[in-house]
């Protein structure tokens, strides 16, 4: 039962530090991106900073996953559909969606599992 536990624990744990690193390449590489439109540099990468917009709420929806798996594996999954409307692009849903959706689905089964095996020692 704990060495359960330790798996779910862990599995939850794996798939929120890939988040936040999937998460913080995709906000650095929008940020830096477009700079080189707007003149480079500081001035640059400050104009351009709106575009990283969609991952700042990414980031926002990972901290939330750290806090409360369950909503934030939903938003995460939410992000990842909401990639495929708007960037309408193949690259991007095999390379950002599926992995988004992947990983938010790895965190709601890890916590129902971690969450049914609680519920078994409290009834037992």
């Amino acid at each position: 039962m704990n060495r359960r536990n330790n798996i779910y624990t862990y599995v939850q744990n794996a798939s929120l530090v890939i988040l936040l690193i999937v998460s913080l390449l995709l906000f650095v590489f929008a940020l830096f991106s477009g700079a080189e439109d707007y003149g480079g540099g500081v001035r640059g990468v400050f104009l351009n900073s709106p575009n990283t917009i969609p991952w700042a709420i990414l980031l926002l929806f990972v901290y939330i996953a750290w806090q409360w798996r369950y909503i934030g594996g939903v938003l995460v999954i939410i992000s990842g559909l909401a990639t495929i409307f708007f960037f309408n692009s193949l690259f991007v849903l095999f390379a950002v969606a599926i992995p988004l959706m992947i990983l938010g689905g790895v965190l709601l089964i890890a916590w129902y599992m971690e969450k049914r095996e609680l519920n078994r020692t409290l009834e037992h």
